[in-house]
């Protein structure tokens, strides 16, 4: 099993940048990939950035240019750095890894961008 810790969600205004972590613990011998996705209230979830095990990274075209994923393979955590944020970024943001054939999912942080 793999746990996962989210942090760094809040309040924070229009223009402004936070920066989420997801820590994965437990049984990791080959994380394969690791992302964010996020859920509006009455919207499905959606895929905002991922980074695989090589490096190689994709994002939302939606936050491109605004958001950066990184991962330090040390410690087995994935950062998203959230600049220049908009209303419409407003969320509950889920990390996810993968491993082998099976996907684990973060319990979810809030990120609310409001004046």
């Amino acid at each position: 099993q793999v746990q996962l810790v989210e942090s760094g969600g809040g309040l924070v205004q229009p223009g402004g940048s936070l920066r989420l972590s997801c820590a994965a613990s437990g049984r990791i011998f080959s994380l394969y990939a690791m992302g964010w996705y996020r859920q509006a209230p009455g919207k499905q979830r959606e895929l905002v950035a991922a980074i695989r095990s090589g490096g190689s990274t994709n994002y939302a075209d939606s936050v491109k240019g605004r958001f950066t994923i990184s991962r330090d393979s040390a410690s087995n955590t994935v950062y998203l750095q959230m600049n220049s944020l908009k209303s419409e970024d407003t969320a509950v943001y889920y990390c996810k890894v993968v491993q082998g054939t099976r996907v684990y999912w973060g319990q979810g942080t809030q990120v609310t961008v409001s004046s």
